[in-house]
């Protein structure tokens, strides 16, 4: 009979990335917390010159949005700009 005990893994909680919990477009989505505006973007595949966004209700330029962290609960929006006389 075998009485080793087995190896315990305690780096696991350090080797996971922490997420918070937002809601894009109404829908629930875990993003890596310290997620910028931008870092989600490219992580959606979205060309950022071809999306306007909102965290919140606030417009974020596209100048702004690599600086603008992403908090637990933030309602962003991803919208195509309506242009043209």
């Amino acid at each position: 009979m075998n009485t080793a005990k087995s190896p315990r893994i305690d780096h696991y909680a350090t080797t996971v990335p922490s997420s918070l919990r937002v809601h894009l477009d109404g829908q629930p989505m875990d993003v890596p917390e310290g997620c910028s505006l931008a870092q989600l973007l490219s992580l959606l595949g979205q060309a950022p010159e071809a999306i306007a966004t909102a965290v919140n209700g606030q417009h974020i330029p596209r100048e702004a949005r690599a600086a603008h962290a992403l908090e637990s609960g933030d309602q962003i929006l991803l919208f195509r700009p309506i242009v043209g006389g």
